[in-house]
């Protein structure tokens, strides 16, 4: 499946700068040993910038999947962009996560069609602020499967 969703006109104000990005290498080291994020449980996604070339660190919610996949979400608060690890992942989904302690190869790969409306469904069950999300911006929020590489 293609990373394929555009950014949209309207959303909220995506949080950015200097304090912005210390806070996620705070969050970053603290989630790599197993605290959770926002109230949820949580990963930091060690993706390669598609433009630098260099390892970035990203702290972000995940859910279960339906077949023990791990699901996130580019919802960036529902800014009208997609976050920059969306593209990240884009240019390369093979990727490490750290949680829980542990480094773990994944592959991403964007939900659509009836997978991804499954996947939705038990993301805002579990988290309905997704959905709160959703509502402030015209695109798509993009659902992530990270499947484990063997």
């Amino acid at each position: 499946m293609s990373f394929d969703t555009k950014a949209g006109t309207r959303g909220a104000r995506q949080p950015k700068g200097r304090v912005m990005r210390w806070m996620n290498s705070l969050m970053a080291r603290r989630i790599g040993r197993g605290a959770k994020f926002m109230g949820f449980d949580a990963l930091v996604l060690r993706t390669i910038g598609r433009k630098s070339g260099e390892e970035r660190r990203t702290p972000v919610g995940w859910f279960p999947g339906a077949d023990g996949s791990r699901l996130i979400v580019a919802s960036a608060a529902g800014a009208p962009g997609n976050p920059a690890w969306y593209y990240n992942l884009a240019a390369n989904p093979d990727i490490q996560i750290d949680i829980d302690g542990t480094t773990l190869e994944v592959h991403a790969e964007q939900l659509h069609g009836a997978e991804r409306a499954e996947a939705w469904d038990r993301i805002t069950t579990a988290a309905p602020r997704f959905a709160e999300y959703q509502v402030k911006t015209d695109r798509e929020l993009p659902v992530i499967k990270l499947v484990p590489r063997k």
